[in-house]
């Protein structure tokens, strides 16, 4: 996972995650200066200033790369650090297509492939963790949530969340994380300052993303659920990954979890 970035603004609001702000954080982590980052890229160490404060363009893409050469230098980044720089960079853009859209989109074929995981959970989300169709042992695995809609809103508006996910601070923690990943990519959106500022409302969520990181995938396959109607305690293995195929590549994702005997 990515390291910690600033997550408080201010008057309370919380920020969005920006280029400059994950660009200070990992120059300070690595205690290299502003002039040398800069005369690593080829630029002034204004330039650098400006980048950070948020008050210059997006850099190029040779010139991010040379910043990003020079940070590995003094210590290699992560997968989600790289990644997540490039996306909030605007280097990995593309049109975010509506829920309504992507749920249009998922055909009787992968319907039926849903009902064909019973009594494993299968779903499809969209990357801002909409639930675009589901099965019925998801339906039931996490009560309330095709009702809610979205993973993140039931994590911290429904009360049923922390009774039936037994690790609930770490899969809310995975599920926020995951958020500021997508987020990357469409910073400036209606949707991402919309969506942030709702459940900002929520004080479990401003205390988990005030700790920051991104993450773009799950590491851990365990997941640890309680039975809503036998109270029962079940093992999960969960998978989860995009599907490239399809009229909208890369923005439907696909959830599997295996009860675990």
């Amino acid at each position: 996972m990515a390291r910690k970035t600033p997550g408080s603004g201010a008057e309370g609001q919380l920020r969005l995650p920006t280029l400059g702000g994950l660009l200070r954080e990992l120059r300070d982590s690595r205690r290299i200066s502003r002039e040398k980052l800069a005369f690593a890229a080829g630029v002034s160490a204004s330039y650098i200033t400006h980048l950070e404060n948020g008050d210059r363009d997006r850099p190029t893409r040779p010139v991010l790369a040379a910043l990003i050469a020079y940070l590995d230098r003094i210590e290699v980044l992560g997968d989600d650090e790289r990644r997540h720089l490039l996306e909030l960079a605007g280097l990995d853009h593309a049109e975010l297509p509506e829920p309504e859209t992507l749920r249009a989109a998922i055909t009787r074929d992968m319907h039926r492939t849903l009902a064909m995981q019973e009594p494993n959970l299968a779903a499809y989300l969209d990357i801002r963790w909409n639930v675009l169709a589901c099965n019925d042992a998801y339906r039931s695995a996490f009560p309330g949530l095709e009702a809610t809609g979205n993973v993140l809103r039931w994590f911290f508006a429904d009360r049923a969340a922390p009774r039936v996910v037994l690790e609930w601070e770490d899969e809310a923690m995975l599920a926020v994380q995951s958020l500021r990943a997508a987020i990357g990519r469409y910073a400036e959106s209606e949707w991402a300052v919309g969506f942030l500022a709702e459940l900002a409302e929520f004080p479990e969520f401003r205390r988990l993303w005030e700790r920051g990181g991104a993450s773009y995938g799950r590491e851990r396959l365990a997941m640890y659920l309680r039975d809503p109607r036998t109270g029962v305690p079940q093992h999960i293995a969960v998978q989860t990954f995009r599907l490239d195929a399809g009229p909208y590549p890369g923005f439907v994702q696909y959830f599997l979890g295996m009860r675990v005997r």
